[in-house]
């Protein structure tokens, strides 16, 4: 569902409050977290979706790997997960097995473990997870937490929209059909322990509304403009060239649309770079705002985790649009 739709059906739900909800629904942020007693939250998140590639294990293991990710995005701990299928009968429960199977595992390597979950008859294949995790509150990374002068870093490559799309079209080269396959499937764990250890205040995943998306999310959220730098913006093998041929997704479109009243881009970017700002991405890398003295550590503490990073922009004083895309200099 696109970020227009999402926000109108948000609105219908009534403020909802308590003494120990310490993130709700007001900000978008990419879960929720509960205050259960001093010094400890429990974080909740669910997604799911219809399959992004062939093999059945491995769109489990995606699908649980892009839930997982709302948990790491709070700076959280993922403890227990819930199976979320609809399938249709027809397909035959030993390829929904597999499914559970490969989602089973990557949760299992998260150090986390499925004790469960709920399955409904439905026409089309759709499968995710519910999952609980654990954070000390004060080292929640809240989307509303940044602050001017704050470092925007990115730990994924951007392309994955595009290239499925590809895929799905018959058109993707081999190269870029894996790289975006091992990018899904990749946990963004280390990223998560390397921006707490750092200090990180503000984080958010790239997932379903964009680069783009989320950034803005995270910088209205924050009362801020984000800058970002489209020309240091990494983009998995073969995206920028299938998203020059057209190999957009619908909810790239969608994503741009909603977010057009509130980013201005430079038209020196090349169209086919905005289009991948945009693209909506699953189990996309870890969005994380660093104060700039804290940037070496973080790089440092990424580093040491093996974990891939870029410097994608920063953080300011709102001035008008609150993203502003544009060529680093």
């Amino acid at each position: 569902m696109g970020p227009a739709d999402l926000h109108r059906i948000m609105s219908h739900i009534p403020q909802q409050s308590s003494g120990r909800l310490i993130i709700g629904t007001q900000t978008f942020d990419d879960a929720a977290v509960y205050e259960i007693e001093p010094g400890m939250a429990l974080v909740q998140t669910v997604d799911f979706f219809t399959p992004i590639v062939d093999d059945p294990y491995e769109f489990g293991a995606i699908a649980a790997a892009n839930a997982l990710s709302d948990i790491y995005a709070m700076g959280a701990r993922p403890i227990i997960a819930l199976n979320i299928a609809c399938f249709p009968r027809s397909l035959g429960t030993d390829l929904l097995g597999e499914i559970v199977r490969g989602g089973a595992f990557k949760v299992n390597e998260a150090g986390a473990i499925v004790a469960g979950g709920h399955t409904v008859e439905d026409d089309d294949l759709k499968f995710g997870l519910s999952v609980t995790g654990i954070v000390r509150p004060d080292q929640i990374t809240a989307n509303s937490n940044g602050r001017a002068g704050d470092l925007l870093y990115l730990t994924k490559p951007l392309g994955t929209g595009v290239i499925s799309t590809a895929l799905k079209n018959g058109r993707c080269p081999e190269g870029a059909e894996e790289a975006a396959r091992l990018s899904m499937l990749s946990l963004n764990d280390r990223g998560a322990r390397a921006m707490v250890k750092a200090g990180a205040r503000a984080a958010t995943d790239v997932t379903g509304f964009g680069f783009l998306g989320h950034l803005y999310e995270l910088a209205s959220g924050s009362g801020l403009t984000a800058e970002v730098w489209a020309n240091e913006l990494p983009l998995l093998d073969g995206a920028r060239e299938l998203a020059a041929e057209g190999y957009l997704p619908g909810g790239a479109a969608r994503n741009r649309a909603f977010l057009a009243p509130h980013v201005s881009i430079s038209g020196e970017i090349p169209e086919e770079v905005q289009g991948l700002m945009f693209d909506p991405q699953t189990s996309g890398g870890l969005l994380i705002a660093i104060p700039q003295d804290k940037a070496d550590v973080l790089e440092r503490e990424l580093t040491a985790e093996g974990c891939n990073f870029w410097a994608v922009g920063r953080l300011y004083d709102k001035v008008g649009a609150s993203v502003i895309a544009l060529t680093r200099k």
